[in-house]
């Protein structure tokens, strides 16, 4: 209930008076209403390609999944993020459910749910990163993202170290599960429940699944989730365009690099999705930048929601009828010593 209303009071923060005070509504209509039919095009065709890059990922880390189950998982589970607190875990536990239910196997959908979960924290965190590598570079700078980028290098090599660690060994794969293990019970006794069935093995069967998985699909994974996340940077970019902040406003390695921290900071599951936050950063870094207030807002509001709305709807259809789109034949998973 705490965390709900931090959300509310910051959700209606933002667009009841943080925004107007920087563009009045009024002006921003203006500006989306001179929008040219060669725009609108132009952004849905952006929009529509992101929509396409939500389901690859999960096809290289879950063989045998289809495109179109792919598709119905990621709509309905990014959707659920948009509407509930807790941000990607929300999207991940419905993911794990909906493929469960399809038949897929534990094992399988758990290291799919872990990869994907992991490959796009890693790109989230290695992109304010390279962005600060491409403003040095135009010889440009920001404060607030040498920052982030600061923390977000740190915390990329800290999550590569021990995910490369976890894989390397049997041996600390089923120490580290051990003492996972008995954290977890502990919690579990904390709320009067019995403590956890699995142990150290587990994570070793587990590493053994992620190594054969990656030995073949890392690529595609890595080459997948890069594409998923940078479609939506299309997208800002088209929205920027399209109200007519010009590259000589705010050049293309500046947007990515507001971008890159927005996103970051819209990670921290304070709102559903980000809401509120990624406009508010996503706006400042971007008048920061160079670019017009008014301009600026136009932009950011039709980027949310041309990110937003289409997968709420078509995730909303999803929820409804994803049980329809059951594969004739899921895969199980083939056991741990194969």
């Amino acid at each position: 209930m705490l965390g709900t209303g931090v959300g509310i009071a910051v959700v209606v923060a933002t667009f009841a008076f943080v925004l107007p005070r920087i563009a009045d509504y009024r002006d921003v209509w203006g500006v989306v209403r001179t929008l040219s039919w060669t725009d609108v095009a132009v952004l849905a065709g952006a929009t529509g390609l992101n929509l396409i890059t939500f389901a690859p990922p999960w096809m290289a880390a879950l063989p045998g999944l289809r495109f179109r189950q792919a598709f119905v998982v990621t709509q309905a589970s990014t959707a659920s993020t948009y509407v509930a607190p807790g941000g990607p875990a929300v999207g991940m536990a419905l993911s794990f459910a909906m493929l469960r239910a399809w038949g897929f196997a534990t094992s399988a959908v758990g290291l799919a749910v872990a990869l994907t979960g992991v490959w796009n924290q890693l790109a989230m965190l290695a992109f304010p990163t390279i962005a600060l590598g491409l403003l040095a570079f135009t010889g440009d700078s920001h404060a607030a993202l040498d920052t982030i980028a600061a923390i977000g290098l740190a915390t990329f090599l800290l999550v590569v170290a021990s995910f490369a660690a976890g894989l390397s060994t049997a041996a600390l794969a089923r120490r580290v599960g051990d003492l996972a293990a008995r954290i977890a019970s502990w919690g579990r006794r904390l709320i009067r429940r019995r403590p956890v069935s699995w142990d150290g093995e587990a994570f070793v069967r587990f590493r053994h699944r992620t190594n054969r998985i990656l030995a073949r699909r890392w690529h595609v994974l890595t080459l997948a989730t890069l594409a998923g996340q940078l479609t939506v940077f299309l997208v800002l970019l088209a929205s920027l365009r399209a109200v007519d902040v010009s590259a000589d406003d705010v050049s293309a390695v500046e947007a990515f690099a507001a971008w890159t921290l927005a996103r970051l900071l819209g990670s921290i599951p304070i709102t559903p999705g980000g809401l509120g936050v990624v406009e508010l950063g996503l706006t400042t870094a971007l008048v920061g930048f160079g670019g017009d207030q008014v301009e600026v807002v136009a932009a950011v509001l039709l980027y949310r929601a041309a990110t937003i709305v289409p997968t709420l709807l078509i995730g909303l259809v999803a929820g409804i009828t994803w049980r329809r789109y059951r594969p004739d034949d899921p895969p199980t998973a083939p056991a741990a010593g194969s």
